[in-house]
């Protein structure tokens, strides 16, 4: 891979409220940057019990050094966020930016994060299922042209049944994310 589009990819991996960056959503989606050449950035934190408005600015204050630090260290680059739920708060530092993203399981039900889905320039993936209670789809599909949506999924992308069929939603979240990033966000020039 070339080196300078290499340094030019980063990624900021974004959890939930009580789901880290190192689970297998997040660090699948992680890794699948990884190997386009993307450095990675893990956030990890223990956030407050608050209500929306509050948890949307304390997300953002998360958020946003550690997006300066990536730019600050490769000022070439533009990164992508990859958040879970509770992370999806910081799709108003994306929309600002103009920053790509992909959304897994977001909090489609949160005024402030539909207002920022809904300004934002950069392409964004959304991943969630339909017994999620957080996931409206006909909202997802209005909000962006790359949506997968997983029936059954709850809310961690867990489908009943064997665990199996869970570790296939999985895989499917997978390719969701590297179809994005191959297609949309680093395409490869032939």
């Amino acid at each position: 891979m070339n080196e300078h589009i290499a340094a030019s990819r980063a990624a900021v991996v974004i959890p939930g409220g009580m789901y880290g960056p190192n689970v297998p959503l997040l660090a699948y989606a992680a890794y699948a940057a990884k190997v386009r050449g993307a450095s990675i950035e893990r956030i990890t934190w223990d956030p407050p019990r608050q209500d929306d408005n509050y948890i949307n600015s304390w997300v953002l204050d998360q958020v946003a050094p550690v997006l300066d630090h990536v730019v600050a260290n490769s000022p070439d680059s533009v990164p992508i966020l990859i958040g879970k739920s509770l992370g999806t708060h910081s799709a108003a530092v994306a929309a600002e930016r103009g920053l790509p993203a992909i959304w897994l399981t977001p909090l489609l039900t949160t005024t402030e994060v539909i207002k920022s889905l809904r300004v934002a320039t950069a392409p964004f993936l959304l991943v969630g299922g339909t017994e999620d209670r957080h996931w409206d789809g006909a909202l997802a599909a209005e909000l962006s042209l790359h949506v997968l949506e997983v029936q059954g999924a709850d809310h961690g992308m867990h489908v009943p049944g064997p665990l199996a069929e869970s570790a296939a939603v999985l895989g499917r979240v997978a390719t969701a994310v590297e179809d994005f990033l191959d297609k949309v966000v680093w395409p490869r020039v032939a």
